[in-house]
């Protein structure tokens, strides 16, 4: 009999967050987020249209500078989900498949959100500097970021 592994948490939360990633609906990228407090899941966010918009996948992408810019992003349907369940988030974790972008850490930061652990670098290193000034905790998981 083989002995199974018990994943951690970091892994556990990362790996629901990849399984919200699935469902995206711009194939430009998927990205699923995970707010947790206290080891309990709050609320989830995968980028989307907005709300009773077309996807991506149907309709096409709606690209400005080489991005997609129909979807609202993970990290800020997770916190609009919290939001509108009246889930408290400040001073919980927020596990991304992707780091946040500069508008969604922000929004983040914003929330009062202490901790980003994220799966992949994207695109945005100043993340980095800010998230030291402010005493946000960045977790790189995937161990491949070069700062």
């Amino acid at each position: 009999m083989s002995e199974r592994i018990r994943a951690s948490w970091d892994e556990y939360f990362m790996n629901i967050a990849k399984e919200v990633a699935t469902r995206s609906t711009c194939s430009r990228k998927h990205v699923g987020a995970v707010i947790v407090r206290g080891k309990c899941i709050l609320a989830t966010g995968y980028n989307g249209s907005i709300r009773g918009l077309g996807h991506c996948d149907d309709e096409g992408h709606l690209m400005e500078d080489g991005h997609c810019v129909r979807t609202v992003h993970a990290e800020a349907n997770a916190i609009v989900q919290a939001a509108k369940n009246g889930a408290g988030i400040e001073g919980g974790s927020i596990y991304v498949t992707a780091s946040p972008c500069w508008p969604c850490f922000k929004l983040i930061a914003n929330a009062g959100l202490g901790r980003i652990a994220f799966g992949e670098f994207y695109r945005d290193h100043k993340i980095f500097d800010f998230a030291g000034k402010i005493g946000i905790e960045l977790f790189d998981m995937s161990g491949k970021v070069d700062r």
